[in-house]
């Protein structure tokens, strides 16, 4: 009997054994099947945060463009953010994110401005993780799939958009709409106004120096984003009475310019009055206008000339 109970009790330790066995494979499979691999293209780079459902959610680290596969464990996640130039565009055209910005000049005239704005989002890896906790996660932000999300679209209007519409329309107050408008040295000024305006505004607004020169790599000085802004428009009905008023004055001094040749012509006539007299006068400017022939007089003709007078 002894030996009969040794025995099951043996067979259900080796049951109990490979149940045990069997339900760590099935856990470390459902483990293995939660686990994602990341890899990295040359124009991305990818926070990594560790924890889930059970555990706190932590920062680990940064993936590195161009890196190899990444394993992310149960629960992780990985957020992608551009590597590289980026563009703001403000052209209106169809594939800009905004329409132009609207400015006001120093003579209440309302004008627009159209441009890019280019730059590098900072992609030092402490900066980048606080750019994610303070503003990527609240609009999403971060790219999906390798493309640029609506959140990232949503993302550059706050914090690049206003900021530079501020700054535009604080430098216009500085200057009237006519040298905004057809003045190269005012417009150059303004550029230089907006610029040093916009990069102040722009980290004001962000908290940070999130927004980088675009030939920035990474590390190292961030620099300012890079501003391609064309001149301000005033309006169309604007535009024409500046057109109409150039051609008046061009009109004004093309006459000042024939009232000067006629009063040259007036003083040329009453110089050769004085000296040929009224009649030789006339003559003479027939004779230079090809009204009246002139036959020359061999020396020892016949032919005899009285002069007048006599």
């Amino acid at each position: 009997m002894m030996s009969a109970q040794k025995a099951g009790g043996g067979r259900r330790l080796l049951l109990k054994g490979f149940l045990l066995a069997v339900a760590l494979l099935v856990v470390s499979g459902f483990a293995l099947s939660a686990c994602s691999r990341v890899s990295t293209q040359p124009d991305e780079v990818v926070l990594h945060y560790a924890g889930g459902v059970l555990e706190a959610i932590k920062f680990e680290k940064c993936i590195n463009p161009s890196s190899g596969a990444t394993l992310l464990g149960p629960g992780d996640n990985g957020y992608s953010y551009p590597f590289g130039q980026r563009t703001f565009d403000f052209s209106g055209a169809d594939d800009a994110e905004t329409k132009p910005l609207s400015v006001v000049s120093k003579d209440n005239v309302e004008m627009t401005v159209s441009g890019v704005a280019t730059f590098t989002l900072n992609t030092d890896c402490r900066t980048l993780q606080q750019f994610h906790e303070k503003i990527g996660l609240k609009f999403r932000a971060y790219y999906e799939e390798g493309e640029s999300s609506d959140g990232w679209r949503r993302m550059l209007n706050i914090y690049m958009r206003v900021p530079l519409d501020r700054a535009m329309d604080a430098a216009s107050q500085e200057f009237e709409w006519r040298g905004l408008f057809n003045d190269p040295k005012v417009k150059q000024a303004w550029e230089a106004r907006v610029g040093q305006l916009a990069r102040e505004f722009i980290k004001a607004t962000a908290g940070g120096d999130y927004f980088c020169n675009q030939n920035y790599g990474g590390s190292g000085q961030c620099g300012d984003i890079a501003l391609t802004i064309q001149k301000p428009e005033p309006p169309e009905a604007l535009v024409a009475a500046l057109a109409s008023e150039q051609a008046a004055k061009a009109e004004n001094v093309a006459q000042t310019q024939r009232n000067a040749k006629v009063r040259t012509e007036i003083e040329s006539i009453k110089d050769l009055v004085r000296v040929l007299g009224p009649q030789g006068a006339v003559l003479w400017q027939a004779i230079q206008k090809g009204q009246v022939s002139v036959v020359p007089v061999p020396q020892g003709s016949n032919l005899n000339i009285t002069p007048p007078g006599r």
